[in-house]
């Protein structure tokens, strides 16, 4: 191995050593609100006060600083490392969105640089300790999940689907993709898992509902919980105001904090 890359490795093993847990969070398509339920997990973690740090490994459609409300801002570099973007004081994250010149330009990227740059955000970011390391990655299980499963062994794993067939089709190829690289499935989150209408009270099962539990029971897996739709959610969300912080009474915010609970019980180690 060239002296280069085994830096590189020395660096991630000494950044993996201070960190408790390591949590990737993906799914086998997009659309189904992945990042969403990333970005809020994350803050759930830290509202519980457990240091987090939140790395966007999605290189071409990185969202999370705009979900979270920290567009604009930019890492510092210090004589320790790249410095991660502080959202509270428990939760901090690195995304590729911190440095790019222009929101609006594509990352047009082959799998090597990729590598290298999930790599780089891992071995050459001042992470410090922490109890979370959560990971969002693009949807499929290509390059990104790929990479991060080759640098981070041992890493716990959840999968996002919505109710749908569609989506449940693509969910059983990421639980194989999980299992197949070793990673401990901590299991399934059903998101938009049917919605109150605000005007007459009764529920609506827009994209079906159940599904997410049956191919849980049907793979072996755990099932976390289900998070319903809700309007606001979008609303908040766009406003860079997560919905875990801003709508903590809501049925999304309290099924998000049992499974919040049910994975700290769990640990990923």
């Amino acid at each position: 191995m060239p002296a280069k890359e085994r830096e590189e490795d020395i660096k991630v093993s000494k950044t993996l050593s201070k960190i408790k847990n390591r949590l990737l969070v993906f799914s086998g398509k997009g659309g189904v609100g992945k990042s969403t339920v990333a970005a809020n997990l994350s803050l759930a973690f830290s509202m519980r006060g457990l240091t987090v740090g939140l790395l966007d490994v999605d290189i071409h459609g990185p969202n999370l600083a705009k979900i979270l409300g920290v567009e604009g801002k930019r890492m510092d570099v210090s004589p320790e490392g790249i410095k991660a973007v502080d959202v509270n004081d428990n939760l901090k994250l690195v995304s590729m969105s911190f440095l790019l010149q222009d929101p609006n330009l594509p990352v047009i990227w082959r799998g090597p640089l990729k590598m290298k740059a999930i790599q780089q955000f891992l071995g050459d970011v001042d992470w410090g300790e922490l109890d979370w390391l959560v990971i969002d990655s693009p949807p499929g299980t290509g390059d990104e999940p790929l990479s991060v499963a080759q640098l981070i062994p041992a890493s716990g794993a959840i999968i996002v689907t919505t109710p749908q067939e569609l989506s449940l089709m693509d969910s059983r190829k990421a639980v194989a993709f999980a299992k197949s690289l070793n990673l401990k499935i901590l299991g399934i989150i059903e998101n938009m898992s049917g919605m109150t209408c605000p005007h007459c009270g009764k529920d609506i099962d827009l994209f079906k509902k159940g599904g997410g539990e049956k191919v849980a029971l049907e793979l072996g897996v755990p099932f976390l919980g289900k998070i319903p739709i809700d309007p606001q959610i979008v609303i908040s969300t766009d406003e860079g105001k997560p919905f875990i912080g801003t709508q903590p009474d809501s049925e999304a915010s309290k099924a998000l904090m049992k499974i919040v609970k049910s994975i700290t019980e769990t640990k990923a180690h």
